[in-house]
């Protein structure tokens, strides 16, 4: 055999030879005639490379291949070892030529070129076998995979999932950068055309260079990691699969989903991104241009047409009917300022800036690679001397803004769009206005539910609103970029066609108030319309502005209501009674200790005043503990109502009850009652129903909740001074609880709006969701000074403990059972672990004998006790009340009479088994008593509905991890009647749990307030590693 050559194919390579005997003629498209056969290629293989390469070619599978081959008069052309010394001239065409080959899969692909390396890069020969430069340079590519390999320039990335290969696998994949781009440009610069003469080849020497290296530096690896399979720890789910997959012998991952293992790609390519930057010091910057604009001052950037490109305004089109195309430029900037930028286009023409390092190009040739993989257009312009764009037409530049800059992005690379690039695309704005002939609507007018509103919808694409003339010729064009006044926006012909369809079915109407708050809060009216605004005036207008509560007519404290209403009381009883009357729920909201009672009972007593007869009563839902309250304020404010406590055994059933709801206006129950009497309350005439602590139904799907939902009702009011403790999807609850089907079902409302806000902070969907709610909902805070003037002032504080010796050694006892056992704990069983293992640490931080229950001595056992004490002694010293929230009440039963003793103060005990009787004369006996004292509270059973203002000091011993639940607590004292400063301290031990749970909160904090997981439920969730972090004692924390 003379000349042994090699073609790329796919994951490997074929080998096949010429013979120098005289060749016979062949037609086009037959068998090669001067190709070796099979037994020569392995024999040809022996010679080369000696027994290593015998048993690469051992592992090949004979078998045949077509290739274009240039040749004349239906015969190949003979080839000499380099590609120079093949013939041309007139007469030459390409061709296919089927021909014998031993075909080379992954690992003995890389085994029999990485031997060709020792060989001369052409020429070199054995036994009359000359070396094809097809075959050496595979030899060169593997010597560069070697050494890369060697130096640790590789790193681990996941692949698959396309249309050619539904699977996925686990790849070590080369990185060039820095001193390596240049032998690696080379080797692009240098590949043989005869190495991608297979029809399936790659396109471009760069493809084939990058295949052949990727395939090689996997298998190298793999080869030095053999045997290492056993140091994969088992499950974990898709990562560790794919942990396992690199050091196996193929790499596949077997069941990945396609969501999954994009996730995972993506953030691999985030690493990826951030470890390669690590070493850079220039950044790629991708920049979409439109036709009309000026390529960095360069004319033949606009020289090709681009089909596609079109404009929905007159005149805005070339009357020749050619456009330029849309372009993705090159830019090139400092990886330390922002502002340091240079066009590739230049910077290849030789214009150098005092930032730009001596291997700019390495590391731009480098960065392009890797951005290949997210762009592939990219790939096809890197075989160019100088790349500088993708150059594509409308189709293209929207899949660009759609695909592929997102993709980029999350690798790592900047990407700049047009402003209108992240507007969405044609969508409705609804229009609302009073109907024609009816009287001006206002807040004081006493509208009801049937005031009518006219409607209309009009197409928009951003905050243009179209014509239909404009429409019209969009419809005509359909094309997914548009010119439209001046201004490009995208356009998807499914979206356009839905809109003129809705559009002409329901484009406006008549309807009342309620249905066009409804529609207002809809994000799609119809399947594939979304809703992009709103223009209401009147009535409407002042409802989704949140306008209405400050223009409002307030409503002075009406005749029969024996107390005075603040400013902001009058507007908040006033909005809740216009919403009632047009037919619609509320959740007022307001902050603890602003006076939601009073609103609604003013509300109640106006009520009374204005309708005869009655309307009916009102059915108020609340925790045991409030009914006390609710009784008090009632006979306080509202001495004419006629009030019934619907509680205890002895309540009425029946027809007692019917009778008894005739003469009563409002009626006191429990969520407990509610559920017990669910079908009996639900068929009651209630005329409105009123849920107090209404988060009390944040959890949508439990059995009170739904219970409540059914009883009928005219009005709904929640009343919470938490609307959203833990997710959206307590909002929602809350809202289906007063507005029925106002947010859509849970399910669309998770995936359409909550996931958007909690997951991605999605300004889109926040907005809409604040659209959709804002006529709904009032919450005024006590921190702002326009509503309150007169409510002093909170301090928190943090007050640091440390731990004791004894403490601080059986905290570590404790981690290092949970950490032997953490490794073995999976799914529920890791959750309760971890939640078990945090309340032994917080029990630890307390005190040594919380966490052993045993009973023994509390004094000179725990730093923290130690403080509480100095605090208590301190407070009550300067003759002021404490309030003391813990929340184990095993640990408050030993507390509370030890705390006694040592201050010399009675100290009262309230937690969940305190009678309701005995809850009220202790907080009388403490907000009445001229002695300073000390209330000790479990949280859970004092955190809501007590006022308590004759403490101005509170102190959380132990933390719940939930900044809504201690913030509801403080306001026990911090509220409406405190006359003095309060101050509010944490207790945390250093460098424990509690002090890295607090910095997570802070963070989580940061994000959306108050929006955390259900008590500690949301540290289940946390990695392996980052519950070591936050459970692990440094030494600081130990007293010394």
């Amino acid at each position: 055999m003379a000349i042994a050559h090699a073609v790329w194919l796919g994951d490997g390579f074929a080998l096949w030879g010429e013979r120098p005997s005289p060749w016979a003629g062949a037609r086009r498209g037959g068998r090669h005639p001067g190709a070796a056969a099979a037994e020569e290629l392995a024999e040809a293989a022996e010679a080369l490379c000696g027994g290593a390469g015998a048993r690469a070619a051992a592992k090949a599978v004979p078998g045949e291949v077509v290739l274009r081959l240039p040749g004349r008069d239906g015969v190949p052309v003979r080839s000499g070892p380099s590609a120079e010394d093949v013939g041309s001239g007139d007469g030459v065409r390409l061709g296919e030529w089927t021909v014998p080959a031993l075909l080379f899969d992954r690992a003995a692909a890389t085994a029999f070129a990485a031997e060709l390396a020792a060989l001369a890069p052409t020429g070199g020969a054995a036994h009359d076998v000359v070396v094809g430069d097809d075959l050496a340079h595979l030899g060169a590519v593997a010597a560069l995979a070697r050494r890369l390999v060697a130096e640790g320039q590789v790193l681990p990335g996941l692949v698959g999932g396309t249309e050619a290969d539904a699977g996925f696998a686990a790849r070590w994949e080369p990185v060039v950068a820095g001193r390596w781009s240049a032998p690696y440009r080379a080797l692009v610069a240098a590949a043989p055309p005869a190495l991608r003469a297979a029809p399936s080849a790659p396109d471009g020497g760069a493809a084939v260079v990058a295949a052949a290296l990727g395939v090689f530096t996997d298998e190298l690896v793999r080869e030095r990691l053999s045997g290492g399979a056993a140091a994969v720890p088992p499950g974990g789910g898709l990562p560790g699969r794919w942990l396992a997959a690199l050091v196996d012998a193929e790499g596949r991952v077997d069941g990945a989903a396609p969501a999954e293992a994009a996730e995972l790609s993506a953030r691999l390519d985030r690493w990826r991104g951030e470890a390669l930057r690590a070493h850079e010091r220039v950044r790629l910057v991708f920049r979409l241009a439109a036709p009309d604009e000026d390529a960095d001052d360069d004319p033949a950037a606009r020289a090709e047409p681009a089909p596609g490109a079109a404009d929905a305004g007159p005149g805005a089109r070339d009357p020749a009917g050619g456009a330029a195309p849309w372009r993705i430029e090159f830019w090139v900037g400092s990886a330390h300022d922002p502002s340091l930028m240079l066009p590739l286009r230049r910077l290849w023409l030789g214009e150098g800036l005092p930032w730009l390092p001596g291997d700019v190009d390495e590391q731009v040739v480098a960065g392009l690679r890797r951005a290949a993989r997210r762009y592939p257009a990219i790939g096809r312009v890197l075989a160019h001397p100088a790349p500088d764009q993708v150059s594509t037409d409308a189709a293209g530049a929207s899949r660009f803004i759609r695909d592929h800059a997102p993709a980029l992005r999350a690798a790592g690379f900047d990407v700049l769009l047009p402003r209108w690039a992240d507007q969405r695309g044609i969508g409705v704005v609804l229009v609302a206005e009073d109907a024609e002939g009816a009287a001006p609507a206002s807040a004081g007018s006493g509208i009801g539910a049937a005031q009518l509103i006219d409607f209309r919808y009009e197409a928009a694409i951003g905050d243009q609103v179209l014509d239909a003339a404009e429409l019209q010729e969009l419809a005509r064009l359909k094309t997914p970029l548009v010119r439209l006044r001046g201004q490009w926006a995208s356009l998807d012909e499914r979206q356009l066609d839905a809109v003129l369809d809705f559009i002409r079915r329901q484009g406006h109407g008549r309807v009342r108030v309620a249905e066009v708050l409804r529609a207002a809060a809809a994000s799609e009216p119809a399947e594939g319309v979304s809703l992009t605004g709103v223009r209401a005036g009147g009535v409407v207008g002042d409802l989704l502005s949140g306008a209405l509560e400050r223009r409002v007519e307030p409503l002075p404290a009406p005749e029969g209501f024996t107390g005075r209403l603040r400013p902001y009381q009058e507007r908040g009883a006033s909005w809740l009674r216009f919403l009632g009357g047009l037919g619609l729920g509320a959740v007022l909201a307001d902050d603890m200790g602003l006076g939601k009672t009073v609103q609604l009972l003013a509300v109640l007593a106006a009520e009374r005043r204005a309708a005869e007869p009655s309307p009916g009563p009102t059915l108020l839902i609340c925790p045991v503990s409030l009914i006390g309250n609710w009784r008090r304020e009632a006979e306080r404010f509202t001495p004419g109502l006629r009030v019934h406590a619907h509680h205890g055994p002895s309540r009425p059933h029946g027809n007692e009850l019917a009778a008894l709801l005739g003469r009563t206006d409002l009626v006191i129950t429990t969520y407990g009652v509610v559920l017990r009497d669910a079908d009996e309350l639900a068929a009651m005439p209630w005329h409105r129903v009123v849920c107090d602590e209404a988060q009390a139904i944040k959890n949508a799907g439990s059995r009170t909740a739904r219970a409540v939902r059914a009883l009928p009702a005219a009005n709904r009011i929640a009343l919470t001074g938490t609307p959203v403790e833990n997710n959206l999807g307590e909002l929602w609850a809350l809202l289906e609880f007063a507005n029925p089907g106002l947010l859509g079902g849970a399910a669309a409302f998770r995936g359409a709006i909550a996931d958007r806000i909690e997951r991605d902070g999605d300004a889109e969907a926040t907005a809409l969701l604040k659209r959709a709610t804002g006529p709904f909902i009032l919450r005024r805070l006590k921190t702002d000074r326009s509503i309150i003037s007169d409510l002093p002032d909170k301090h928190e504080m943090k007050t640091w403990c440390q731990l004791t010796v004894e403490q601080a050694t059986l905290y570590q006892a404790c981690v290092n059972d949970f950490e032997q056992r953490l490794r073995e704990a999976e799914g529920m069983q890791r959750k309760g672990l971890i939640l078990a293992t945090f309340t032994r640490l917080k029990q630890v931080c307390n005190h040594p004998a919380h966490l052993l229950g045993d009973g023994s001595r509390l004094t000179g056992r725990s730093g923290k006790l130690e403080r509480l004490e100095e605090l208590l002694a301190e407070a009550l010293g300067g003759g002021d009340k404490a309030l003391c929230f813990t929340q184990y009440t095993a640990f408050g039963d030993r507390l509370a009479p030890y705390l006694a003793e040592r201050l010399g103060r009675p100290v009262l005990w309230l937690h969940g088994g305190v009678p309701r009787a005995r809850r009220e004369e202790m907080v009388a006996e403490f907000q009445s008593s001229p002695e300073p004292m000390v209330f000790l509270l479990s949280l859970k059973a004092a955190g809501t509905g007590l006022n308590l203002t004759a403490a101005n000091h509170v102190v959380h011993l132990d933390r719940w991890w939930n900044p809504a639940v201690e913030n509801q607590a403080t306001d026990r004292a911090f509220r409406i009647g405190q006359r003095r400063d309060v101050q509010v301290r944490k207790l945390i031990c250093i460098s424990t749990l509690e002090e890295r749970i607090d910095a997570l909160i802070e963070r989580k904090q940061a994000l959306a307030e108050s929006v955390v997981g259900t008590g500690e439920d949301w540290l289940t969730e946390l990695s392996t590693a980052e519950l070591r972090e936050i459970v692990q004692l440094a030494p600081d924390a130990v007293v010394a």
